[in-house]
């Protein structure tokens, strides 16, 4: 397996035209790709899935409620390789578990090369695991647990259960896999592969970086932060969309006694919109995204005036 951008650069190096790929999917407006930790944690371990069989280095990389971003090293055919094998992967899952006849397949893919020097990958680093900051989750990268944030100058040794350790069967039970892993390769306590093991950490540490302090200051002024600090708060959801869909069953019943949002009429959908916007603060996108109507739906609602329920 060939694995570090170090072993890319020299495996073949004249023939293969080793680059460095920025990988963004689109971002869905109407539905999610991870409605609950369930489901992140199936993504996190298809990541490593999806970096054995594609044979690319990751750099960096983290998953969002309704998109994902990849900084990844390999040929061009390896990125696409890699992105469109992790989409019909994760589709299959969620056809498998909610029963979706939509597949990811139509959610379009951006892959941009991003010029190899260690400054321009710090940039592209930074962009990507701020995601989670920017979108008002959490304050700094290493406290979001669905990507490579906590995984650069982390003096703490991993502590796992080594996929050695573990028979096939539970193996493929736990990452709904039967593609074969390094052995050392280890679960967290959360259940999925840390990054750590597909990461190149020492060549972000190493040559990218170079510090903790110089990365710090990568992830502040990275365009996501700058973009963060220009926007007015009332503009960012205050809550993970995974804790604003947890709420809606309860939310349903207390306020109308009913099950579901799907089962609320145009007028109590209008009302239900409104109580979710100011409980958390959510946005429009939000609210499209954990009900699953349109951006157009939503916001057609929302401008509703009030009546009378």
């Amino acid at each position: 397996m060939i694995t570090g951008i170090r072993t890319h650069l020299n495996y073949d190096s004249m023939k293969r035209e080793i680059k460095v790929w920025l990988v963004t999917s689109e971002h869905l407006e109407d539905s999610l790709w991870f409605r609950e930790e369930s489901d992140f944690i199936v993504g996190m371990n298809y990541v490593a899935v999806q970096v054995t069989v594609s044979k690319v280095t990751v750099l960096a990389h983290i998953l969002m409620s309704n998109h994902v971003h990849f900084l990844i090293v390999g040929t061009r055919e390896e990125a696409e390789h890699f992105i469109s094998g992790y989409k019909s992967r994760y589709s299959n899952y969620l056809q498998r578990k909610y029963g979706f006849l939509k597949t990811l397949k139509g959610n379009d893919v951006d892959i941009r090369e991003i010029p190899m020097d260690p400054e321009s990958i710090a940039w592209a680093a930074a962009y990507v695991v701020n995601n989670s900051v920017a979108a008002n989750i959490c304050s700094y990268p290493t406290q979001y647990p669905w990507g490579s944030g906590d995984v650069y100058f982390n003096c703490q040794p991993v502590q796992g259960l080594p996929l050695a350790n573990i028979s096939d069967r539970e193996r493929i039970r736990r990452l709904k896999s039967k593609i074969v892993l390094p052995g050392e390769w280890q679960l967290n306590a959360s259940g999925y592969i840390s990054p750590s093991f597909y990461v190149d950490k020492k060549y972000m540490e190493e040559v990218v970086f170079t510090s903790p302090r110089k990365m710090h200051y990568y992830i502040t002024y990275s365009s996501k932060a700058r973009m963060r600090m220009e926007m007015s708060e009332d503009s960012l959801p205050s809550f993970r969309d995974q804790t604003v869909i947890a709420a809606i069953p309860d939310l349903c019943r207390s306020l109308f006694g009913k099950a579901g949002f799907r089962e609320l009429n145009d007028t109590q959908k209008v009302e239900f919109l409104r109580q979710l916007r100011y409980r958390f603060s959510s946005n429009v996108n939000q609210l499209a995204r954990v009900t699953g109507l349109k951006y157009e739906e939503a916001a057609k609602l929302l401008d509703r005036p009030v009546q009378k329920l």
